[in-house]
């Protein structure tokens, strides 16, 4: 029982998955900002040729 306790070779599995999952986040909230900027950007430009 001891040995299965000290075994920490799923401990990097997990932490890679976290920073994985963050990053995911990260990129997500950046394009989600992204575009609505280029939306409020290209909307006129849209009504001007209509």
């Amino acid at each position: 029982m001891t040995c299965f306790m000290k075994d920490e070779s799923g401990a990097t599995a997990m932490e890679y998955g976290l920073i994985a999952a963050s990053i995911s986040v990260a990129i997500i909230a950046v394009v989600q900002g992204l575009g609505t900027k280029l939306k409020s950007t290209l909307t006129p430009v849209s009504n001007a040729l209509k």
